[in-house]
């Protein structure tokens, strides 16, 4: 069987969003707290990916509160979080790769504490020349590559 296009896994949202309770004696408690936490599906990251405008910004974290608040959720699930963006981000690219004009800004969304995300299409390199096209400054700390003073350039997902 053929392996799956990013976009095939982009479109696919099988039983998604669902909503799945942590209770305290979840091992996963520890680590993110109990209550209702949002699996959201791989469309929405890509939809609220697509929202950030030309000189803003945001981190995955902005959108994972965006996604929980809009479907009453307390948190959202980091790990499906951190694949769904990175499903997102291959998609758009290999639709421009096929000269498609639908693109979404993948490397306007940051790590937390503003780091580039070194998994994304052409790496820290690709999405260090994008964000500088867009104006923001990105700084080296140690090895790992962030925007400066990012704060000030995050939008806001309403």
């Amino acid at each position: 069987m053929p392996k799956k296009s990013f976009n095939e896994k982009l479109n696919n949202s099988g039983d998604l969003p669902k909503l799945e309770f942590i209770g305290y004696d979840n091992n996963m408690a520890k680590r993110f707290g109990c209550g209702n936490m949002l699996i959201a599906a791989p469309i929405e990251y890509d939809e609220a990916m697509k929202r950030i405008p030309a000189g803003k910004i945001i981190t995955s974290g902005e959108i994972r509160e965006y996604l929980a608040k809009k479907h009453n959720a307390d948190f959202t699930c980091h790990l499906t979080a951190g694949i769904f963006i990175n499903i997102a981000a291959n998609a758009s690219q290999e639709r421009e790769n096929l000269g498609s004009r639908d693109i979404t800004p993948y490397w306007r969304t940051l790590k937390k504490g503003g780091e580039l995300n070194e998994k994304y299409p052409g790496g820290i390199e690709q999405q260090r020349m994008l964000l500088e096209m867009e104006g923001h400054e990105v700084i080296k700390k140690g090895k790992r590559y962030f925007v400066k003073d990012y704060e000030k350039a995050l939008y806001q997902l309403q």
